[in-house]
């Protein structure tokens, strides 16, 4: 599959067909993620894979009760140690996650599978449960498997309504 197909097959999935990944699969999408570019090429961020159903179902409540969760096969963690504000005045860590979690996912949707990057999580409890360190920032959670059925991308705005070339004013 070609990256521009991997953006376009992509959507999010809330419940996931009772089908294990495939190793080798899990192996390239991790690998992915350790091959993203990082600010300054400091590699400060942990790629954590939660296999086990037993931590899966913990990860539930950690994630504000959406009992979803449950039926994913594996579940990403995104996290990175400290953090800096880089002179543009953004988090390189959160940045650093946010290119590897799209890595990560457009490797899935390659390999048939799908993602839901959550926004909905507390990471404080995620951190505990994971035994993530203090001076890590829980960036994402993103329950990753088969789709139960079939589903397809959200609406996009039109590229009139999004890309500027050059300048937005006049």
């Amino acid at each position: 599959m070609e990256v521009m197909e991997a953006i376009r097959a992509r959507y999010s999935v809330r419940k996931y067909a009772q089908r294990a990944i495939e190793p080798e699969k899990l192996d390239r999408i991790m690998e992915a993620g350790r091959l993203a570019p990082t600010a300054s090429n400091q590699q400060m961020n942990k790629h954590i894979l939660v296999t086990d159903p037993n931590l899966i179902g913990k990860m539930v409540e950690a994630c504000e009760g959406q009992q979803w969760i449950a039926t994913a096969p594996a579940v990403l963690v995104e996290c990175a140690g400290g953090d800096r504000t880089m002179i543009c005045g953004q988090s390189a860590r959160s940045m650093d996650g946010a290119i590897a979690m799209s890595y990560m996912t457009l490797q899935a949707v390659s390999e048939g599978l799908q993602f839901c990057w959550l926004g909905w999580f507390q990471p404080d409890r995620v951190r505990a449960l994971l035994h993530i360190p203090e001076d890590y920032v829980v960036i994402a959670v993103a329950p990753l498997g088969y789709p139960e059925k079939e589903g397809h991308p959200s609406p996009k705005k039109s590229a009139a309504d999004v890309i500027v070339y050059n300048t937005m004013g006049t």
